[in-house]
């Protein structure tokens, strides 16, 4: 059975309400056992263990998942100290580390873009660039959220370092500050954009369409991927390529089926009571789950990449790829 038919098979088994059959499942003992890194409640990779656990998505592939919830700001050093075998990396935090001499690598997808601009339902505002010398909210200057929507934005002439004043911060503060009305706008992901969208903020831009209307790329795009030490998929490129297939089949089954987002909505973050939030995840959540790793993908980051450095943010494109073909 190759790739294309067994995602047709998940797929048709889901609508059914089956588990997606195999007939060549290894027995548990001889699984090969990874440690791959969870995000919180809150973050859109959330879905990645109750959509693989509910579905039976690994069950042909003689791996043994150990989910850990891993401190972005930690994966680095878990990886190094090997108590984490595969967490996840954008291409310009990669790309710093590279430029520091890390050996980490990408091979496998993960999530696509998905940043969103937010203002209130009220507000005047209705693209980006009207947020020219106002005051907006979003992550960390060095998280891939705010690069990346730097990035995409310069494309269009929007400069985020010069023309808007933005306030780095903690989600949490981020969502205080634009709830109280302190900041005009907000750059946030997934699934905390419909959550606000739900309660009747208003969505203004998304940072894979700013992307795609300046290059003409019609994928979404790149945002992180399943990344490894040099040194440990060099020693299990078999189960590197295994997982990275385990996430294509993620990515397909929501795109077939993005109904399925809504029973897992309290992994996601979601209380019951945020019904409206949950009705509108299938279609706004079900882009983010990426489905393949190939040449398209390269060439994005490749390119996020090189206008990192001519923003500043990088100083200097890494001497090495940042990914391989799993």
């Amino acid at each position: 059975m190759n790739r294309r038919d067994f995602l047709q098979l998940a797929g048709g088994a889901m609508a059914a309400g089956l588990l997606p059959g195999a007939t060549y499942a290894a027995d548990a003992q001889d699984k090969k056992k990874v440690r791959i890194t969870l995000p919180s409640a809150g973050s859109a990779g959330s879905a990645w263990r109750p959509l693989v656990e509910r579905y039976k998505l690994d069950q042909d592939l003689g791996i043994a998942l150990d989910w850990v919830t891993a401190d972005p700001g930690k994966m680095q050093v878990q990886l190094s100290a090997g108590s984490l075998d595969v967490g996840v990396f954008g291409s310009v935090g990669l790309a710093t580390l590279a430029n520091r001499g890390s050996d980490i690598v990408l091979f496998g997808p993960a999530l696509n873009n998905h940043g969103r601009w937010i203002v209130k339902g009220d507000s005047p505002y209705k693209s980006p660039k009207d947020l020219i010398g106002k005051r907006i909210a979003t992550t960390a200057e060095t998280s891939e959220t705010y690069q990346q929507a730097r990035i995409a934005a310069s494309l269009t002439g929007l400069d985020l370092k010069k023309d808007v004043k933005v306030i780095f911060g903690s989600p949490t503060a981020n969502l205080a500050l634009f709830e109280r009305g302190d900041v005009d706008g907000i750059i946030t992901l997934e699934p905390t954009a419909t959550r606000l969208v739900g309660r009747g903020a208003r969505e203004i831009a998304r940072v894979a369409d700013i992307w795609k209307e300046a290059t003409g790329q019609k994928d979404d795009p790149f945002l992180v991927g399943l990344a490894a030490s040099k040194g440990w998929y060099e020693q299990n490129q078999a189960t590197a390529a295994k997982l990275a297939t385990l996430f294509e089949r993620i990515g397909a089954t929501i795109a077939q089926h993005p109904d399925s987002l809504k029973p897992i909505a309290a992994e996601l973050g979601l209380k019951a009571d945020e019904t409206q939030a949950i009705e509108l995840l299938p279609q706004r959540l079900a882009p983010t789950y990426a489905t393949k790793w190939d040449a398209s993908v390269f060439a994005t980051i490749d390119k996020q990449v090189e206008t990192a450095v001519k923003l500043g943010l990088l100083d200097a494109v890494p001497s090495r790829k940042l990914y391989v073909k799993a």
